[in-house]
């Protein structure tokens, strides 16, 4: 008799396929909630920069380079033009004060100073007529006045008898009068004369002191003249080292032309090219340090000319002390240029991976787990060495400091 065989729930199978589905659900489950879902790449350790973030002090500065100049320059200039006839110090050569450079031919200049003369001689002759004329003048009234007291004296005794005599009825009234007449007359004749004598010399008075004036300036415009050709003799107004242009015995230069300089060797200062975009920061006082001769050397800006030329503009900086010795004009020196106070801050190395990120994120290692994961950060000021962290990193951490360009958009590197 047949019998009825039940067929059985959990078989091997059934069980098998639970067991599976349960398995990847909750393999489903980890990866939506434990599982690291971002994107990672391998990275060979040997290919990368690792550095360490540390605390320390924090200077803000800049690298510059400078050229030395001397500290002073006197610029040559001919007063005169002419043709160069002899060259009596050569460019290079050290000059003291006085000292003749150049000796210039000028035919025309000669003439032209020989016809200034001429006229100077000539307008000076005429001071001295008007003078002559003027002292003549007043020989000429004064005589007249003494003729007219000489008739009054001779004439006021005779008005005084015949007065006398008249009023003793000793003399006709005809004979009176005449003798008043006379009398009188040159009274008021010299008056008249006198009042014209003293007008005339309060005029004189005034002419001779513009004569004067007149003929000493003439007379420093005669001395000038005399010594314009004295600047055909160019001498060096300054003690120092020349330093003159290509120049040739016969060559012309022209009045005002600059053919060289003189500089004062003794003071030394550093004329430095700055990019333009730290003209905000850059100011008076701000001091900078470059290496020579085995020694560190302090310079500080002096002088700031704000005109930029080619993205560019420039400073001088003159020796905080005394300049040290071997320097030379045209030398070039590298000058660390601190544009702020150093402060104590997070820093991190400089690298690659600023030009990747621009700052704004970088790879943490953890060696531990022999990862490297991405991580947002702020950064503040920058010098060549380090940049300054405001936030997202601490001390001791380890960042990938070179560049991130084969990374491509991994959040996480796999580092062997």
């Amino acid at each position: 008799m047949d019998r009825k065989i039940e067929k059985k729930k959990w078989t091997p199978k059934f069980i098998g396929m639970i067991v599976g589905s349960a398995l990847l659900v909750g393999f489903i489950i980890y990866q939506l909630i434990f599982a690291d879902s971002r994107s990672s790449m391998n990275v060979n350790m040997e290919r990368i920069t690792i550095a360490t973030v540390k605390e320390g002090e924090f200077t803000d500065y800049i690298p510059v380079s400078g050229t030395i100049e001397p500290g002073e320059v006197f610029f040559l200039d001919a007063l005169e033009g002419g043709n160069i006839q002899k060259i009596v110090r050569e460019s290079g050569a050290f000059v003291k004060a006085g000292d003749t450079i150049l000796i210039l031919s000028n035919s025309k200049l000669q003439l032209e100073v020989m016809e200034r003369e001429s006229g100077l001689y000539f307008q000076l002759n005429n001071l001295r007529q008007v003078r002559l004329q003027l002292d003549q003048n007043d020989l000429n009234q004064q005589g007249q006045l003494a003729e007219i007291d000489y008739q009054i004296s001779l004439l006021k005794p005779q008005y005084e008898r015949f007065k006398e005599l008249h009023e003793k009825k000793l003399v006709s009234d005809r004979e009176y009068e005449e003798v008043r007449e006379q009398y009188e007359y040159n009274v008021k004749r010299r008056k008249l004369t006198y009042e014209a004598y003293r007008n005339d010399s309060m005029s004189r008075v005034l002419q001779k002191r513009q004569l004067a004036d007149s003929e000493r300036r003439m007379n420093q415009s005669l001395n000038g003249v005399g010594h314009i050709l004295d600047n055909l003799a160019v001498r060096a107004p300054i003690t120092g080292q020349l330093s003159t242009e290509q120049i040739e015995i016969g060559q012309s230069i022209s009045a005002g032309q600059r053919y060289g300089q003189i500089d004062i060797l003794d003071k030394f200062k550093v004329r430095v090219p700055i990019d333009e975009l730290y003209l905000p920061r850059v100011n008076t006082g701000l001091k900078g340090t470059f290496s020579f001769s085995g020694g560190t050397h302090e310079v500080e800006i002096g002088k700031i000319y704000p005109t930029v030329t080619a993205g560019r503009f420039e400073v001088d900086m003159f020796f905080t002390e005394e300049a040290p010795s071997g320097l030379r004009r045209g030398q070039t020196v590298r000058i660390r240029l601190e544009l702020g106070e150093s402060e104590q801050a997070v820093l991190l190395p400089t690298g690659g991976f600023y030009k990747d990120t621009g700052g704004n994120w970088v790879f943490v290692v953890n060696q531990e787990a022999g990862k490297a994961e991405k991580r947002n950060i702020r950064l503040g000021r920058k010098n060549p060495e380090f940049y300054e962290v405001i936030e997202g990193l601490q001390p001791g951490d380890k960042v990938i400091v070179s560049g991130y360009e084969n990374f491509g958009k991994n959040e996480v590197l796999n580092l062997k």
